[in-house]
């Protein structure tokens, strides 16, 4: 069973921090790029930030350079999203997602609140 699950969502206020996980089975993940992608409310979903197979080069929306880092650790399938400084307009459900050629896996998705 292909599954990729997010965890570490909720509710923070602006300026504060959280740490998003994908953790990810049934499938060769070492193998995958891996993608964080969000969706706020009445908005198209857009990619966040992005991270090669082995971890060696990254890519960043503009709205979150220099808040957020992207990350991965092949040794544990799982992927993570160190958001800082958060701001109201980052309140978002926040999705991981896996591509290797023509194929992709999405998770479910995780709810991000910020706001005071």
């Amino acid at each position: 069973q292909v599954q990729l699950v997010e965890s570490g969502g909720g509710l923070v206020q602006p300026g504060g921090s959280l740490r998003l996980s994908c953790a990810a089975s049934g499938f060769t993940f070492s193998s995958y790029s891996m993608s964080w992608y969000r969706q706020a409310p009445g908005k198209e979903r857009e990619s966040v930030a992005f991270i090669t197979s082995g971890g060696g080069s990254t890519n960043y929306a503009a709205s979150v350079k220099g808040r957020f880092t992207i990350s991965r650790d092949n040794a544990k399938n799982t992927m993570y999203l160190q958001m800082n400084s958060l701001k109201p307009e980052d309140t978002a459900v926040y999705y991981c997602k896996g591509r290797l050629w023509g194929t992709e896996y999405w998770g479910q998705g995780t709810q991000v609140t910020v706001s005071s």
